[in-house]
């Protein structure tokens, strides 16, 4: 029984496999993270392994409270990965870029699969069909647009995110909300048409806690798995485990 800890820029999520299946999982934050590694533990005693992917300032941290109950491996440069990593600096690939490729790569064996993680940043991450990392891109992921528009400008309002009700906005709010939905939606569609040009028989994943909010909106066809870091998680314990 494992269990798998994404730590990222704004919320933390736990994830527990029994046999390779996702049996629970739970959203936490810095302050109540000790104290849902307690319960986890509390309900799954047969964890025995746990990994551990952080992007943030949580890591020292959460390494120390999970190795009170098992031995707890940390994702960095120095962890064995299934795939060919054909990244110039992987010294500097993120943790959680590091776990999608290892599911990207047991999603489709000798398949392209392009990842795509739409968080607090949209990161894209390509693995080819002879299992190669190649890397991919980071860009500002919705949020985070429309905090820019609050942050860096006098008047504009930092609104939550919205569906357009038209592509034309009419008034301030409206032409934020389709300014930074539509114009996200349509650098998706233009990055997967890009590589799509690229590589064939391309499979797209989407992932990412607003996987949901974007899935519908793009016209390219996709697979929308909101667990697919978790389950990359678990493959890279497993593969370090031996």
């Amino acid at each position: 029984m494992n269990l798998v800890i994404d730590a990222g820029n704004t919320s933390i999520k736990l994830g527990v496999f029994i046999r390779g299946k996702l049996e629970h999982t739970q959203t936490t934050d810095k302050e109540g993270f000790a104290g849902a590694i307690r319960d986890t533990f509390s309900n799954y005693p047969g964890i025995s392994h746990a990994i551990l992917a952080s992007v943030g300032s949580l890591g020292t941290m959460a390494r120390d409270v999970v190795s009170v109950f098992c031995e707890v491996h940390v994702v960095s440069a120095l962890t064995r990965v299934p795939y060919k990593n054909a990244y110039a600096s992987p010294q500097t690939l993120g943790a959680d870029r590091m776990a999608l490729a290892t599911a990207a790569y047991y999603y489709k064996e000798k398949e392209n699969v392009l990842v795509i993680d739409a968080g607090s940043c949209i990161t894209y991450d390509m693995v080819n069909d002879i299992g190669e990392y190649m890397g991919g891109a980071i860009s500002p992921g919705l949020r985070m647009r429309y905090r820019a528009l609050n942050t860096f400008t006098a008047k504009l309002p930092e609104l939550k995110p919205q569906a357009p009700m038209a592509l034309i906005g009419n008034a301030t709010e409206s032409s934020i909300h389709s300014g930074v939905v539509n114009g996200l939606c349509f650098e998706l569609d233009g990055t997967i048409d890009q590589y799509r040009s690229h590589f064939e028989n391309l499979t797209v994943i989407l992932t990412g806690g607003d996987s949901q909010f974007l899935s519908n909106r793009l016209k390219n066809t996709i697979f929308a798995l909101p667990n697919f870091l978790l389950q990359g998680l678990n493959q890279l314990l497993d593969y370090n485990k031996s």
